[in-house]
């Protein structure tokens, strides 16, 4: 072949390549993850990613109140993302409506899938296949004042352990002055109250939801009579504000930073902000109590999957299982003040610097979450039904009608 040939063979081969796409060159994928906010935590974890791998991830935040409507959307017209953070309460749904792919051989790959937090690992699966992992988790506990509970004559170091215990503490906690309350609830804020109220009635055996999740038992649970009366008890002595029967949640992490409040429920989210804004206030937690013993809290957070109808299912696979991996956990996870997702890695270098940091891991040892695909029509929603029995119950002191009334709407929210 001539020069002249060999060169256009080769000017053609040039522009050939040229027209290819970056991926068919060097086989880059690029790859789209939604989240409903970009945390430090995620941030951090892309960056490593990116900066270590051919594949590139690009986060795009959904704001959580259009997430599941344009998540369904982008689905069903085949544009989907390749990787999707999911607040964990929705994954029933997604996954009973074949939205998510089927992940169950790749976690059975995993020699830690046991290790994985107990709550996110079950609202992840349907028909007892996998469809998502835990990827950003909270846990409720107590949060306590601890200056209060000496004045009060209280051990610090050994708060309640049962219900009982926990209004002795509280009383005396009151009873300090006019300006000091025993405890706090926002008893506007219906998904405030399913965080930190629900493990109420877990830890003591009970349940509003069936074994097979198919209707409520609001009723037939005496546990759940139980809670409501535990809770209008400290309502009817006024252990807690006034203020804390209307309030939406505006204050459900602030009023405790005031430092007149002896207890409070909260999670994993409040340590870092009320060490870092609040030094002045010595605090400690423990774990959610049931009426006589055991412990229990609400997995909440985000669970990570891959959408049905992406063309990256292997590499979105191997992004997701690279973040439950133990250098991400402990380096970004743990070293910025968040809960691995693997419950042996709670107890690290990073959370023994701060023992309240252990303790809210070690909550998710014993997470649940409500598994319904109308969760946040039955808990979250402000004119629900959950809230409704709530106030009924415990400021109107009705428990017979609370109860009532809770079983009838949750009936007609999930046979609807």
């Amino acid at each position: 072949m001539s020069l002249r040939k060999t060169l256009l063979v080769l000017l053609s081969l040039l522009i050939c390549l040229g027209s290819l796409p970056l991926a068919a060159q060097d086989d880059q994928i690029n790859m789209s993850m939604w989240v409903r906010t970009i945390s430090f935590q995620t941030q951090k974890l892309v960056d490593e990613w990116n900066a270590n791998n051919d594949s590139q991830v690009e986060l795009t935040v959904i704001p959580s109140g259009e997430f599941v409507t344009k998540m369904g959307a982008a689905i069903a017209a085949g544009e989907p993302p390749d990787i999707a953070s999911i607040d964990l309460i929705y994954t029933p749904a997604f996954s009973s409506a074949g939205q998510l792919v089927d992940i169950t051989d790749f976690i059975k790959e995993l020699p830690y899938a046991d290790d994985l937090t107990p709550a996110h690992m079950e609202l992840g699966m349907y028909e007892g296949r996998n469809y998502a992992v835990p990827t950003a988790v909270d846990g409720s506990f107590i949060i306590y004042n601890v200056d209060l509970f000496e004045q009060a004559g209280l051990d610090p170091d050994n708060p309640p352990s049962t219900w009982g215990e926990m209004l002795e503490a509280m009383r005396a906690i009151d009873a300090l002055g006019d300006d000091i309350y025993g405890y706090w609830f926002s008893l506007g804020c219906a998904g405030c109250n399913a965080f930190t109220f629900l493990p109420f009635i877990w830890a003591s055996g009970g349940d509003v939801l069936s074994d097979d999740y198919s209707g409520p038992t609001l009723i037939e649970d005496p546990v759940v009579r139980e809670a409501l009366e535990f809770y209008n008890t400290i309502w009817e002595e006024g252990l807690v504000p006034e203020g804390a029967s209307i309030d939406n949640g505006s204050n459900f992490t602030n009023a405790f930073a005031g430092g007149n409040i002896g207890m409070a429920g909260t999670g994993n989210f409040s340590l870092t902000r009320y060490k870092n804004e609040f030094p002045e206030i010595n605090f400690n937690l423990f774990h959610i109590p049931g009426k006589d013993g055991g412990t229990a809290s609400f997995g909440g957070g985000d669970v990570i999957a891959i959408p049905s109808g992406t063309e990256h299912v292997e590499e979105a696979w191997r992004f997701i299982e690279w973040t439950l991996t133990e250098e991400p956990q402990i380096e970004i996870y743990a070293a910025n003040g968040q809960i691995p997702v693997r419950l042996s890695l709670a107890d690290n270098e990073y959370s023994r610097a701060d023992p309240r940091f252990v303790t809210s891991g070690s909550a998710l040892s014993v997470g649940h979450t409500p598994y319904t695909t109308v969760y946040n029509d039955l808990f979250n929603d402000p004119n629900g039904p959950w809230l409704e029995m709530l106030q009924v119950g415990i400021l109107d002191g009705d428990i017979d009608g609370a109860l009532e009334l809770g079983q009838e709407r949750f009936t007609q929210i999930m046979e609807g």
